[in-house]
């Protein structure tokens, strides 16, 4: 397929020159040229392609006839191209979370609407919808992210959703977005479809931040056996940051837990094994909140009584309350991995932390156990086995950025990442070491 379009080519706010350009297959726009060229905007609209400014690295072009290939994307510009595109503000972009319980008779056909709403709107993340509600966490610059939220608050359904947002780091925080329809807003082993999450009574009770850290702050005081809190998150979430108090969680995937609902043989590891179901309160809480929510649900099924959730998760708590009664960082879902108190509060102080929480000595290095330096995960380095760990410096240069001396010898080992990040594709590594060897 080819297209030819016509190109203005700026030169410090004026048209300095006029090219023919061609759209062809990925697409391609080409031109010839033989000035130097900062910026190029083109309006377009054909099928699926947007309006989207390209940016070209500045150089300087002597030689006639010089080919000049510019890609087209229906993402933002990267890191590189920010530094010519200074009204493209990295600050600019928003991580949103939100999720809400309501009846949605037809899903897919609010998934179309959700769609055609956000078709001109640069948003990354996931966003699932089914009968019993939506759950979201998305990314983008703050006009659009913003935009989608308020305009689902004008249904009346979702009017009192609570949305919570945090700073994006480098851009977005996910890779592409996917709204789509789930059969389950949180993955749990098992057909749990049965749920009644649209009754309220049906779930735990609700805790204000304020609440909740006062329930914590007796606990705490009293050491009081009548209470017991439950992380509801992954172990390895808990390793770098949790409320004082909480065990780790002896999951690494949240739909594997089973708290409450073990055998005699599992009861040790079990919290819930032996609690009164009448008279214990338990104190219930996760990053958002939601996976609190569903899970009342089957203990309430199992005869708990007292259950009680932190409504909105650590990340509504730590907007109101700051770090009292919390330690560490908070482990996020996304690219950022992991995000200091201060991202939700930026009055958080040190002179307010309390004891407990004066260092991280609660943060262990997975393979030799000393103390880390910074409270964020690593992959391991060995595709096949990915192992999300904390890793102290001397053991990521011994390993080579493995979790064991077994992936240090995989065919497929990716390059040692200087910070704690998120790999890219396989292919990428895999393709630059052919690269290389040729």
């Amino acid at each position: 397929m080819q297209l030819p379009l016509s190109l203005t080519i700026l030169d410090g706010g004026n048209a300095a020159a006029m090219a023919t350009v061609t759209l062809i297959h990925r697409p391609t726009i080409s031109c010839t040229i033989n000035f130097s060229i900062t910026a190029i905007r083109v309006p377009l609209r054909h099928r699926k392609w947007k309006p989207r400014q390209i940016a070209v690295a500045s150089s300087s072009v002597t030689q006639p006839n010089t080919f000049l290939s510019v890609s087209l994307s229906n993402s933002r510009p990267n890191q590189e191209h920010r530094r010519l595109l200074p009204q493209t503000s990295v600050e600019d972009f928003l991580v949103v979370n939100f999720y809400h319980f309501v009846s949605i008779e037809d899903p897919e056909a609010e998934v179309a609407k959700h769609l055609y709403f956000m078709r001109d709107l640069d948003i990354h993340g996931r966003i699932y919808l089914n009968e019993q509600g939506i759950n979201a966490q998305y990314s983008g610059p703050s006009k659009d992210v913003l935009a989608y939220a308020n305009w689902l608050r004008e249904d009346p359904r979702f009017s009192d959703i609570l949305v919570q947002v945090s700073p994006a780091i480098n851009g977005h925080a996910f890779p592409k977005l996917k709204l789509r329809y789930k059969p389950s807003l949180v993955q749990l082993e098992g057909d749990f479809s049965h749920l009644p999450l649209l009754d309220p009574s049906k779930r735990a009770t609700p805790l204000t931040p304020s609440e909740w850290r006062e329930r914590l702050e007796t606990m705490n005081r009293n050491k009081d056996t009548k209470y017991i809190l439950l992380d509801m998150r992954n172990g390895y979430e808990w390793d770098i940051g949790h409320f004082q108090g909480a065990q780790r969680p002896t999951v690494d995937n949240f739909r594997c837990t089973s708290f409450g609902l073990s055998q005699t043989e599992d009861a040790a590891s079990d919290p819930l094994a032996n609690a009164d179901k009448e008279k214990t309160e338990v104190l219930m809480y996760c990053t958002g909140g939601i996976r609190c929510d569903v899970y009342s649900t089957i203990l309430r099924e199992r005869g708990f009584h007292n259950l009680y959730t932190l409504k909105g998760g650590v990340t509504n708590y730590l907007k109101d309350e700051g770090i009292e009664q919390w330690v560490g960082n908070l482990f996020v879902f996304d690219s950022r991995l992991s995000l200091p108190p201060s991202a939700y509060n930026p009055e958080v102080e040190s002179s307010r932390t309390p004891p407990f929480s004066g260092n991280n000595a609660f943060a262990r290095c997975y393979i030799c156990t000393s103390k880390v330096s910074q409270l964020r995960h690593r992959n391991c380095a060995n595709l096949d086995c990915n192992l999300l760990f904390l890793c102290c410096k001397d053991c990521v240069e011994e390993l080579r950025g493995c979790c064991c001396t077994e992936c240090t010898s995989s065919p497929r080992l990716r390059p040692v990442l200087a910070e704690p990040q998120r790999y890219q594709k396989w292919h990428i590594y895999r393709d630059f070491g052919r690269e290389q060897a040729s």
